[in-house]
């Protein structure tokens, strides 16, 4: 999967928009809660996709992009490319009755495009938190026409994260976290605040190494060695690949903790990062990587 994965801050003017509206306007394709008609849905964003097949309505669906790679049956469906790099005539080649979008695709200009189609379009808001799931697990369903499912799959996963948040509430020292997102050109890129990798991090029970600054961002080498990671937290089978050994050859990583140590966790993007129905499971195997049998059932 080519994926570039380029979070950004992702706080949600749109969700409040979005609950304020109720009905398609005629001949819109934006503004809208509900679809008219649920029969050609194109799915943007890898959590949607999870989510519309927790919820058994997998059968709306005619199109999904590059991220959408699970579950597996979601790899049958035409592909209309990465989310962030949208093309309209591809999205709308497929002649979707609507089309359900993360908060966050793009490009601007595409989604401009897609909006003002006659295709009705619902944009999510994303939102690294167990209320942020929820949020859009009923946002969706809502979209979809089947409320009372994802009620019942909201309730379901609000308990599973609970669950997960509490398998650290006894742990004493937390542990300090540098997620890396890549090491291109041996920069270091990382996640600050309100972002994806922030979000998890927090909710297995760790601490961000990095504060300061939202959005993910170049660190210098005195900002990573007072950063003090004891763990990297890196991804796999999302963007290229990280080299241990070229992580731990850049000498501000060295100096840290985790440097010393050679400690880094890499775990799957899509799993990691996903904020969908299986980010309390993400979280539990974070928390274990982290803790071990500290973390308790």
């Amino acid at each position: 999967m080519c994926v570039v994965f380029r979070f950004r801050s992702a706080l949600a003017l749109m969700f409040g928009v979005l609950l304020a509206f109720t009905a398609l306007p005629a001949g819109a394709g934006e503004n809208t809660a509900v679809f008219s008609d649920t029969s050609r849905i194109a799915s943007i964003g890898g959590s949607i996709t999870e989510i519309v097949y927790a919820l058994g309505e997998e059968g709306h669906l005619v199109a999904r992009d590059s991220t959408s790679s699970f579950p597996q049956a979601a790899l049958k469906l035409p592909n209309v490319g990465y989310m962030r790099a949208l093309s309209p005539e591809g999205v709308l080649s497929v002649n979707p009755s609507g089309i359900l979008a993360l908060h966050g695709s793009g490009p601007k200009e595409a989604v401009d495009v897609l909006k003002k189609s006659s295709v009705p379009f619902i944009e999510v808001p994303e939102r690294y938190s167990r209320e942020g799931i929820l949020e859009k697990i009923r946002i969706i369903g809502k979209a979809l026409g089947v409320d009372a499912k994802a009620e019942k799959l909201a309730t379901e996963m609000d308990a599973k994260l609970k669950s997960a948040e509490k398998q650290t509430a006894s742990i004493k020292e937390r542990k300090r976290i540098l997620f890396v997102l890549s090491t291109q050109g041996g920069k270091i890129l990382a996640a600050g605040s309100d972002t994806a990798g922030d979000g998890i991090i927090k909710l297995a029970g760790a601490v961000n190494a990095v504060d300061g600054f939202s959005g993910y961002k170049q660190m210098s080498d005195e900002a990573i060695v007072t950063a003090r990671p004891d763990v990297i937290l890196t991804m796999k089978n999302a963007g290229p690949p990280i080299s241990e050994d070229e992580l731990f050859a850049n000498p501000s990583i060295a100096s840290t903790p985790a440097g010393a140590a050679r400690k880094v966790i890499g775990m799957d993007g899509g799993y990691l990062l996903g904020f969908g129905p299986r980010t309390a499971e993400a979280i539990h195997d974070l928390a274990v990587s982290l803790y071990g049998s500290q973390v308790t059932d």
